[in-house]
């Protein structure tokens, strides 16, 4: 889900737009780069239960399928904006597209479970190198008198992806295409990213940061690690009875967080470009923003638990699957598209509202499954996507409003990282809650108890990221 406005990490680019006579040619070919990983999001969640069924995958082994692509998205996020700004942002684009593409194919024909995890690990790896091209790009094209309309359609996509991830996924996965289940999802990307890498040949411009900021190895190397020593032990510990080194992996966690606070901080200090700018972390609105965003994220978890709970425990085919969930899609688009007005108005209270949203939506969904309100599913799905498109572009803008300006690339690709880290989290932790319950045989009741559960967890957490967003000053409001 990604994703998301990952592109907001370059912002700070100080060359003015030129008008380049084929940018509207261009923008296209630049809006795949941001919609191809919202699409192969989506499109796999309705894809779960056929690939567990397929590839005799285990419970922790699709939660992999999703947790793996967002921690690697994490982690290399900041380095694949990075260099973009060092070789140049229409050849990183290639590059990633191209990568994308061959990941794509590489999913789509995986023999075992281990070969489509390493496939989605690879996803990741060159979604972060094409993603965080697309604005920096965008805003060297267009001129400032149409940046407003180019964003326009840039923000607009990410509703649209959510809108066909649905459906496509659905009909993907029901129709068999060639005679292919859920290899479908995977293998249409091929022919998109091939039509987006040609039309990126013929039609970008190339431009680069005139002082690019190094890349930060060290960095990249330890939260990687922290995050594979938290995220492993959390989704296999559970079918492996937790052995004692699942624990000592747990445990170690911390630690080698903490190193990488310090190599950070010695990084900062030799005056070098860290990943993860420290000195942003004593703003305690920036603090109380990224645990916010973590929170929100966390909500990753809802597109696997109820795509399994529809299909799994009610028997419904991915495509009727998908169509239940788009009244949630139709919601997000509808209100990402009017969030930056309400923004103008509420300034920060746009995040409570959104997050009140979520919770009374999903709140009502949680009672429409438990048979107090049986009518009302789709009135729920709607109310949370209503609030989840007016947190989502309106979260960055808030917080980074208490950090100085200069800062502001840094700090959004921090925000951007926290909530794919609250993604991969999302689906371990409460995945997991999910899986748990079910149990080794699950019936129909089993599944929406253990739904309901997992989607009350992401109810507290959403209520905790609305009483967050309650101590963010109200001046921070959109210009």
């Amino acid at each position: 889900m990604t994703s998301e406005t990952t592109e907001t990490l370059q912002l700070h680019d100080p060359r003015p737009a030129t008008a380049d006579p084929r940018r509207w040619l261009a923008l296209p070919v630049l809006l795949t780069g941001a919609f191809l990983p919202i699409l192969d999001f989506n499109v796999v969640n309705l894809a779960l239960p056929a690939i567990r069924d397929n590839l005799g995958a285990s419970a922790s082994e699709v939660q992999f399928v999703i947790s793996a692509y967002a921690a690697t998205y994490a982690v290399f996020l900041i380095t694949g904006g990075r260099l973009g700004d060092l070789f140049g942002r229409r050849r990183m684009f290639l590059t990633g597209v191209a990568g994308f593409t061959i990941a794509s194919v590489l999913c789509g024909i995986a023999w075992s479970p281990t070969v489509l995890v390493a496939g989605r690990i690879l996803q990741g790896l060159t979604a972060t190198v094409m993603a965080p091209q697309v604005l920096a790009s965008i805003r060297v094209l267009f001129p400032a008198a149409e940046q407003g309309r180019a964003l326009g359609f840039y923000g607009a996509t990410f509703g649209l992806a959510n809108i066909c991830g649905q459906v496509l996924g659905g009909v993907l996965v029901s129709a068999h295409p060639f005679g292919l289940a859920w290899q479908a999802i995977f293998l249409i990307n091929l022919p998109i990213g091939l039509v987006a890498f040609v039309g990126g040949v013929l039609y970008l411009t190339d431009s680069r940061a005139e002082h690019a900021q190094r890349l930060d190895i060290g960095g990249v190397i330890l939260l990687s690690l922290t995050l594979g020593l938290l995220v492993y032990p959390l989704i296999e510990g559970r079918e492996l009875g937790w052995p004692a080194w699942i624990i000592a992996m747990l445990l170690a966690s911390p630690l080698v967080l903490a190193a990488f606070v310090r190599f950070e901080a010695r990084l900062e200090a030799r005056g070098g470009d860290p990943l993860v700018a420290l000195h942003l972390l004593r703003s305690s609105d920036f603090v109380i923003g990224l645990v916010m965003a973590l929170a929100f994220y966390m909500l990753s978890s809802f597109y696997l638990t109820f795509a399994v709970y529809l299909q799994s425990g009610l028997h419904r085919s991915p495509l009727a699957a998908g169509l239940a969930t788009l009244p949630f899609a139709t919601g997000f688009f509808v209100s990402s598209l009017v969030s930056p007005l309400v923004m103008q108005w509420l300034g920060a209270r746009t995040l409570t509202l959104g997050f009140a949203l979520q919770v009374i939506g999903f709140g009502i969904v949680m009672l429409s499954i438990g048979g107090a309100l049986p009518q009302s599913l789709a009135f729920g799905l709607i109310c949370g996507g209503l609030g989840f498109g007016t947190v989502m572009p309106s979260v960055i803008k808030a917080v980074i409003g208490s950090i100085d300006p200069r800062h502001a690339g840094l700090a959004s690709g921090m925000m951007i990282s926290t909530f794919q880290i609250g993604a991969a989290l999302g689906v371990a932790v409460i995945g997991g809650v999910f899986y748990g319950l079910l149990g080794p045989h699950p019936q129909t009741d089993d599944y929406a108890h253990a739904f309901t559960i997992a989607l009350g967890c992401n109810v507290v957490l959403l209520a905790v990221g609305g009483w967050l967003s309650l101590w963010l000053p109200r001046e921070p409001a959109a210009s």
